[in-house]
């Protein structure tokens, strides 16, 4: 891989983009061995879910800037 400096665009979103999936993937984790604690703490379940639905959106917006506009 290049230097950071002589990275495309599109390269930067992709890694980007791998590190925010990434990121989802461990907070999916982490919210799941958090319900099957029976004492757990609801309002850290619903941070996580909150900054997991943020994420989401993050990706979704980056992948949108990777597609190409395809005119009908």
């Amino acid at each position: 891989m290049r230097i950071t400096s002589e990275m495309s665009y599109n390269e930067v979103l992709k890694i980007e983009l791998i590190h925010l999936k990434q990121k989802h993937r461990d907070l999916d984790s982490a919210i799941e061995a958090l319900q099957k604690i029976i004492n757990s703490d609801l309002l850290s379940i619903t941070r996580l879910k909150r900054n997991k639905l943020a994420l989401k959106d993050k990706i979704a917006r980056i992948e949108d800037k990777l597609t190409p506009d395809i005119i009908a």
